[in-house]
């Protein structure tokens, strides 16, 4: 298995599986002299750890890192930082069902296809676990990127029928972590989070959106053919399990405006170039231009649901599965994290790459 490494300059291989022994992680290229704050890692991690909330997964892991390499004296050296988060409660007998069917929209059928074997246990490889190893080096970026200015805001702006609708301005995105579902909207997230516990309840999965604000990312970053910025954001996103969908600036919202509706108009501001507007989001051309960088992730229900669903086993056999285990009814509340760390790391590679451009 090849493509375990994501970036550039700012470079990440992960490895583990969902019931091995850990998940953990290679980082090349992080600078060195950067304060590591270990406290902020741990509690990145516990936004993403699973058992958090009634609308979680029940699945207890503690999601602790321990740092092997890179750090000295609470200060990055520039060496290669290796990590490993330990896994502890595993429930493998919850899938022994399920080892030779296929779960219906699962990656189970084409990764036996590809590789002739699979780790039945969690989804192995394919598990969202995968994704603890992103949420320490997207912690990492984000104190490299806190240096320069740079803050990266996830939260929940759709579950099911509920939909945040006015634009991310109108809220306060401090406010987010005063909920389970990480939703601005207290009100709205009360709502989301009472329909994801009535989907839990019948054994069922919902999807929705994730949205994400980066501001104060300088001008300059990206390249205007293969190495667009929202190009490698939306790389980043459509990485993240379950994700299917991914838009910045107005995306598909505003098809029926015309050019003159649509441009962002420049304007002399007491000497500076600005913009009236931001319905590039942040970006045009492929490169960042200095306004706030928004977007949205589109995610798909869990494809596991505990309830009855027809398929097949690996002999072509027609067989009737019940999923067991545990398993996110939403994974939106525990991916705000996700989203927030893919983000770090690819605006933290491309500021980097940005160094290169000119002496």
């Amino acid at each position: 298995m090849y493509n375990n490494t994501f970036g550039n300059l700012f470079r990440l291989t992960s490895f583990g599986e969902s019931h091995g022994k850990a998940i953990g992680g290679v980082i090349d290229g992080f600078p060195a002299g950067i304060v590591i704050d270990m406290d902020f890692i741990q509690q990145e991690l516990n936004r993403r750890r699973p058992g958090q909330s009634a609308i979680t997964t029940a699945r207890k892991e503690a999601d602790e890192v321990e740092f092997l390499s890179g750090i000295y004296e609470g200060v990055s050296t520039g060496c290669p930082i290796g990590f490993a988060v330990w896994n502890t409660n595993q429930h493998s007998n919850d899938y022994d069902n399920m080892k030779d069917v296929y779960r219906p929209s699962h990656a189970d059928y084409t990764y036996t296809e590809k590789y002739g074997i699979r780790d039945h246990r969690g989804g192995g490889r394919s598990s969202a676990r995968e994704t603890i190893a992103r949420v320490v080096a997207g912690a990492l970026a984000k104190l490299a990127l806190r240096q320069l200015g740079i803050q990266i805001t996830a939260f929940t702006s759709q579950v099911g029928p509920y939909i945040l609708e006015k634009d991310y301005t109108q809220y306060d995105l401090t406010r987010i972590e005063e909920n389970s579902v990480r939703c601005p909207d207290q009100e709205l997230a009360a709502k989301m989070a009472d329909y994801i516990y009535k989907i839990k309840g019948e054994g069922n999965t919902i999807g929705g959106v994730i949205s994400c604000v980066i501001k104060g990312c300088p001008i300059g970053l990206g390249q205007p053919v293969f190495g667009k910025l929202h190009a490698a954001l939306g790389n980043a996103m459509l990485s993240i399990n379950a994700v299917k969908g991914f838009e910045y600036g107005q995306g598909f919202g505003s098809m029926e405006q015309k050019g003159s509706e649509q441009n962002d108009i420049f304007y002399n501001e007491n000497g500076k170039i600005t913009l009236r507007t931001n319905r590039s989001g942040g970006i045009q051309g492929g490169i960042s231009n200095g306004e706030d960088i928004y977007f949205r992730v589109a995610f798909k229900p869990v494809a596991t649901v505990l309830m009855e669903q027809p398929t097949v086993d690996r002999l072509g056999n027609e067989t009737i599965l019940k999923a067991r285990g545990r398993h996110d009814p939403c994974v939106l509340p525990r991916a705000v994290p996700i989203v927030e760390a893919m983000a770090a790391m690819t605006i933290l590679d491309y500021y980097l790459l940005n160094k290169t451009t000119r002496l």
